[in-house]
């Protein structure tokens, strides 16, 4: 690469983001003054879908948002749903919620870890060419998301879109017996899951540090999965949370359209924030049992990581922690007495929030009297990263520049990497990165 004018570089069949972008870098001279994170989502119109419907519907609808994370979806929208109609689900149902969600978290975390997000360290382009070195790893990471899959398919009906789910519960519960044989699948994941921690932990990591405030759920006495308070961790200030009712999310977090981009950008009061397993850490870590804290500390980690690349480390210890909540909530099942709650319905707005693995997930519906949807609003994970996306992306170019020249084939790795680094589910398809380097 030199400076002479423009340069634009095409980059085809980047197969390992959930989706389709493009990036633009403006370099003047050896500063990078802008970097911008195109989203090419065409219009989708789940919000649009859902009104008119009956407040039973949604978690049906919304689970076709995302083939990856589909239950995060529908335990949002249940709980949305919910809210408006004060129904609260408890005991072994919410557990029940708790163990599917579980399954999810395995499922999408060892899929990125194994077959997204691994070959960058090793200078793969595939999980296919990293297997030809390193089988053994790969062979592991199928059995474990496997397992995330088995819970899927018991208690979701299927582990792509699961029928189970309603609001207020489940169309049908599990007898203990046939949890038995999951337990026993889970025991052997529990040692995959491990032996992933320690795997990733071995990664060679280039220094980075993400400067946005962090956002997450946050529940009293455990790590927040499928419920929690929406909680802030401002970016250079210590240990001071703060935190606000889930009923106030559009309150903080605001979505509008960027001229760049088809997707929406989102900020957090104002500022550039982050939400996912790198923010759930931060808020939550201390909550995870001793266990787990011990292997998360003998994997290198402390009490905040704010090194994106180190993402995948994180990722490890939340899928050794999801294992390990779901053996304990099998081993204390008993048979709900009905597989759901009765939810009437009653005109009223109702506010959902759970951490899918990529982040905090927001539903809001409003009801009318008779339970149809009259209003929804739904805010992913992905359009509330991609600010600090595009800040990791223009320091890390810098940072490069500062230390000589680079390629436009390295610079554009460096660039596919750091994006991979935030695992966005950009939409449900994985085409490619154009990236344009504009110079004056």
């Amino acid at each position: 690469m030199t400076h002479r004018g423009s340069r634009v570089l095409h980059v085809g069949s980047l197969a390992r983001v959930e989706g389709e972008g493009a990036l633009h870098l403006s370099i003047d001279g050896t500063t990078v003054t802008e970097a911008r994170l195109a989203l090419y989502e065409p219009p989708r119109f789940f919000e649009a879908f859902l009104r008119g419907r009956r407040h039973t519907e949604p978690p049906d609808i919304t689970s076709r948002v995302c083939g990856i994370c589909p239950v995060a979806y529908q335990m949002s929208a249940c709980r949305a749903v919910e809210d408006a109609c004060r129904v609260t689900v408890e005991g072994q149902l919410a557990a029940l919620r708790r163990l599917l969600y579980c399954g999810e978290w395995i499922e999408s975390h060892t899929l990125h870890i194994y077959l997204l997000h691994a070959p960058d360290f090793f200078g793969c382009d595939s999980a296919i060419e990293l297997s030809r070195t390193h089988r053994s790893h790969v062979e592991r990471g199928l059995r474990l998301k496997q397992a995330g899959n088995a819970i899927m398919e018991l208690l979701g009906g299927r582990a792509i879109h699961p029928v189970n789910i309603r609001v207020g519960g489940f169309h049908r519960t599990p007898d203990p017996a046939e949890l038995r044989p999951l337990a026993a699948r889970l025991r052997q994941a529990h040692q995959d899951a491990q032996e992933t921690l320690h795997w990733v932990s071995g990664f060679d990591f280039p220094d980075a540090e993400c400067d946005a405030d962090l956002l997450a759920l946050a529940q009293r006495g455990t790590y927040a999965i499928d419920a929690g308070t929406p909680t802030v961790l401002p970016y250079g200030d210590g240990r001071r949370l703060r935190a606000f009712p889930v009923r106030d999310f559009t309150r903080h977090v605001t979505e509008e359209q960027v001229p760049h981009s088809t997707a929406l950008q989102a900020g957090l009061d104002g500022r550039r924030h982050l939400t996912g397993a790198l923010a759930r850490y931060a808020i939550s870590g201390h909550l995870l049992p001793p266990s787990v804290r011990e292997a998360a500390a003998a994997a290198g980690l402390d009490g905040v990581c704010r090194n994106p690349f180190r993402s995948v480390v994180v990722r490890a210890v939340e899928v050794l922690y999801a294992v390990t909540e779901a053996l304990r909530l099998i081993d204390a099942y008993e048979p709900p007495p009905l597989p759901a709650v009765e939810v009437r319905p009653r005109a009223a707005v109702g506010h959902g929030a759970t951490e899918a693995p990529r982040g905090t997930l927001y539903h809001r519906y409003t009801l009318d009297g008779e339970g149809i949807v009259t209003d929804a609003r739904l805010i992913p994970p992905t359009s509330q990263n991609q600010a600090a996306i595009e800040e990791d992306l223009r320091r890390l170019v810098q940072e490069a520049l500062d230390l000589g020249e680079a390629t436009e084939a390295e610079l554009t790795r460096l660039c596919e990497r750091a994006i991979r680094n935030h695992d966005p589910c950009i939409s449900c398809s994985a085409h490619f990165l154009d990236l344009t380097v504009e110079r004056t």
